[in-house]
């Protein structure tokens, strides 16, 4: 997909450009539309994703028995992949996503953190960051910081797969707008998407619609990703001490990029 469509990640974090160098600006941004996140994306095959995923893991570092999640969002692929991985974690800057994911999973542990910057104190045999949440890194700094953060994670030998956002080559301008409409009996859920590009940022503007039992409630989000390269995200890789391997058909066809540990 060249656009942003009906199946892209809703990001965890709100960014604002400031004129200042490297200077960056979050806030939280799911504290009204987390609980309609899933309801968005039930169309979205999240068995058969972490199934390729614990495959390329196995392939990599066979007998892999721990899994960390970045950006893991409400908890989707975890409750697949803990089927497979004895001891699964996740871990993200949203409290409001993390909220439905413990409720969907009270028996794994999650931890609030960016994932630019973040110690758990403890290391997993694989790290994953997927459904493009990367992009929500912004900078380059910012997604070497990411990917540092994350090899800093995995026990020798670990693995590293990162789902990339969309590629700068691969971005259609002017960009797209794209309507989804959710129907659960009397309540009626609508989205409407629209995205442009600004330099190498991609800007998601969205709007919510919620209707039930005779009530309305709208809301809005800004969503910043950074548009980062195929060089920007091998180089993160190599930075941080891992031999990365690109698949450029991925899951959903962004490609994956995929590195292992030095022993």
């Amino acid at each position: 997909m060249c656009v942003p469509g009906p199946t892209e990640h809703v990001p965890t974090r709100r960014y604002e450009p400031d004129t200042r160098a490297g200077a960056i600006c979050n806030d939280h941004m799911f504290s009204r539309s987390a609980r309609w996140y899933d309801a968005f994306y039930g169309h979205k095959d999240y068995a058969a994703e972490a199934e390729r995923v614990t495959a390329i893991i196995n392939d990599a570092r066979p007998g892999a028995a721990s899994l960390l999640d970045v950006a893991c969002g409400t908890g989707r692929h975890l409750d697949h992949f803990r089927s497979t991985f004895a001891r699964c974690e996740g871990i993200d800057l949203d409290e409001e996503l993390l909220a439905v994911a413990r409720e969907r999973l009270p028996d794994v542990t999650f931890t609030t953190g960016d994932m630019a910057d973040f110690d758990l104190g403890r290391r997993f045999d694989a790290v994953v960051c997927l459904f493009s949440s990367i992009g929500y890194a912004v900078t380059v700094d910012r997604l070497r910081s990411a990917v540092a953060a994350m090899a800093r994670h995995l026990v020798p030998d670990g693995v590293l797969v990162v789902e990339p956002w969309i590629l700068p080559d691969n971005w259609t301008d002017p960009g797209t707008t794209f309507v989804t409409v959710v129907e659960q009996g009397d309540r009626k859920l609508v989205r409407v998407v629209t995205s442009r590009r600004e330099g190498t940022l991609s800007r998601l503007e969205m709007h919510y619609v919620i209707a039930q039992h005779g009530h309305i409630e709208t809301a809005d989000e800004t969503h910043i990703l950074g548009l980062f390269s195929k060089h920007d995200y091998l180089g993160a890789f190599r930075a941080a001490g891992l031999e990365p391997a690109w698949d450029d058909d991925g899951l959903i066809g962004r490609g994956l990029v995929v590195g292992v540990g030095p022993r």
